[in-house]
């Protein structure tokens, strides 16, 4: 990628001119962009054929943004990409009904028993009462939130997976260049309520969250950190976010 001064000077240039040029430069200069949110989001190579399809169309969000960016409405380049990129992912996800059946099942069935435990015993469940719940072996719990890690499950998408008229809080923004009073009010809302469901968590998955959200970590660069598998992150990942969306259900 070029550096930031570079970067910053070819979208200036770019603005003025929009020539196919520096069109073609600035899509050039930002898929890295594309593949760093694919692994942001728990999408990797070792996927495929299905992986070079995401990319692609990680690619046409990021075309979009070239083309649709306007400086006037105080976004950063880098941030409206980032937002176009994935939301461009996460459609072709859920028109292509990308996640298999039985593991979209088994997502929403551990997302209720979850919700049903917290009801009960106002706290977050281990993995083992999960399984206890549900009658399924600690293994395919695992395997279950492993699924859910996938985007389908994320801090800007309190949602039932397979609520598909949803979106996450930025798609629900109908209007791109207008702030929605009520949006405002609602983000705030959602913003005070998760920060207390937070306080939930256990110590390690607020690190993570932390990590994630804040720090902008890949799940491999996480594990890296706490010196465990990209695998079990992306486990703990879904957990919280499911532990903490049974929290704000039960406000």
């Amino acid at each position: 990628m070029l550096i930031q001064a570079e970067a910053a000077d070819l979208l200036e240039e770019f603005l003025a001119t929009r020539t196919p040029e520096l069109r073609e430069k600035m899509v050039l200069n930002a898929v890295p962009l594309v593949h760093y949110l694919l692994a942001r989001m728990g999408l990797t190579q070792a996927l495929g054929s299905d992986y070079e399809d995401l990319a692609h169309q990680g690619l046409l969000g990021l075309i979009e943004a070239v083309d649709r960016y306007n400086p006037k409405f105080g976004a950063r380049f880098s941030t409206y990409a980032s937002l176009r990129i994935r939301g461009k992912i996460l459609d072709y996800m859920r028109v292509s009904d990308w996640m298999p059946r039985a593991a979209r099942k088994r997502t929403r069935l551990i997302q209720k028993a979850i919700s049903s435990f917290w009801s009960e015993n106002l706290r977050e469940p281990t993995e083992d009462e999960i399984a206890a719940v549900m009658g399924l072996k600690v293994e395919e719990i695992q395997q279950g939130l492993a699924d859910s890690s996938r985007v389908l499950v994320s801090l800007d998408m309190m949602m039932d997976v397979d609520d598909a008229k949803d979106g996450s809080m930025y798609e629900r923004l109908h209007d791109e260049n207008q702030v929605n009073p009520e949006d405002t009010f609602e983000n705030e809302s959602i913003i005070k309520a998760t920060a207390g469901a937070l306080q939930n968590l256990s110590e390690r998955e607020q690190m993570i969250l932390s990590l994630y959200y804040k720090d902008e970590l890949t799940f491999k660069e996480i594990g890296k950190v706490l010196e465990i598998t990209e695998s079990r992150v992306c486990q703990l990942h879904a957990r919280a976010i499911l532990s903490m969306k049974a929290m704000l259900q039960n406000e």
